[in-house]
């Protein structure tokens, strides 16, 4: 397990960060101005999932697991983070008039922008080929972040698909949520760079221990062997106890749905693919199994007054 180990240490060192975020701590000369960040920021809970490489499912994952949530009762908001990149909308088959470039520049409120999404969840999109937002500083993801208290009244947990790799836009999403969700698949390379956010993320001030969720495993006992690689390295060289929180399996319905550009909760919702998303749902809003026959496995509701505000 030394390999993930080695190929970690090629991040750059901290204090070269800490020059970095002193500098862009303000919006830099000659850039578009961004609006004044309201206040605070949302008291609503906020879910980050994110990942060390791209092409691990992601995405998927962010847009089923919210719509999980919201067929028990509860009103998700999905954020696109990856602001140069869009594929929440993409995925969802929706073509937005208005992004998140509108409300990071005051031209536009989030209520303007946000969109109605199958099952009743809220979507903010990002936009796309903009490189200017690819490589938010931290006054605009601030501004962001804090934006999305406009909507509080309207959702009850935010979930946001943070861009990936170690970027600096990912890093700041990621941290200020909880949980912070690891997304990897078995492959070597994407454990290894799982492995490479978890350590840059240990890095920061974080309000948890990043999880883990392994993504495409031909089975479950696959998936806590690569979990167990991840937790042992991150304990034995970042001191972190780092908790798996489950797999979704491969299944050829998680493809089929994305080209019809649809969610696979909705277009096989009895797919091993669906039946993972809505035990994690549980996982993340600590509901306990309950044996019916239901395709979402049966959930014990958390009522809504009960679901945790504060961050």
């Amino acid at each position: 397990m030394s390999d993930i180990e080695s190929k970690a240490e090629t991040t750059p060192r901290r204090t070269t960060k800490k020059r970095a975020v002193r500098k862009s701590a303000r919006p830099e000369s000659g850039a578009k101005q961004a609006a004044a960040p309201p206040p605070m920021r949302p008291r609503r809970r906020i879910i980050a999932v994110t990942s060390g490489k791209g092409g691990v499912g992601k995405t998927n994952i962010v847009t089923n697991l919210a719509i999980a949530l919201a067929r028990q009762g509860l009103r998700p908001l999905v954020v696109d983070g990856d602001l140069g990149l869009a594929n929440v909308d993409l995925l969802l088959g929706i073509a937005p008039q208005y992004d998140m470039q509108d409300v990071i520049l005051g031209q536009r409120s989030v209520a303007d922008v946000v969109l109605d999404g199958p099952d009743g969840i809220k979507i903010l999109p990002a936009s796309s080929g903009v490189e200017e937002l690819a490589n938010l500083d931290e006054y605009r993801t601030e501004v962001l972040v804090r934006s999305l208290s406009e909507l509080e009244s309207d959702v009850d947990v935010i979930l946001i698909d943070c861009p990936s790799g170690i970027g600096r836009s990912a890093v700041s999403l990621a941290q200020v949520a909880d949980p912070i969700l690891v997304i990897t698949t078995p492959e070597p390379t994407a454990f290894s760079d799982a492995y490479a956010m978890i350590k840059v993320l240990s890095r920061r001030s974080l309000r948890s221990v990043p999880v883990l969720v392994v993504n495409e495993a031909d089975s479950e006992e696959e998936a806590a062997a690569v979990a167990k690689r991840v937790r042992q390295v991150a304990k034995r060289f970042l001191n972190l106890d780092i908790e798996y929180w489950g797999c979704v399996l491969a299944d050829e319905s998680v493809p089929k749905s994305v080209l019809r550009q649809e969610p696979f909760l909705s277009t096989y919702p009895y797919s091993p693919a669906a039946s993972c998303i809505y035990a994690l749902a549980r996982r993340v809003l600590g509901m306990t199994a309950d044996p019916s026959s239901s395709p979402s496995g049966g959930f014990t509701l958390v009522p809504r007054d009960e679901v945790p505000e504060e961050v």
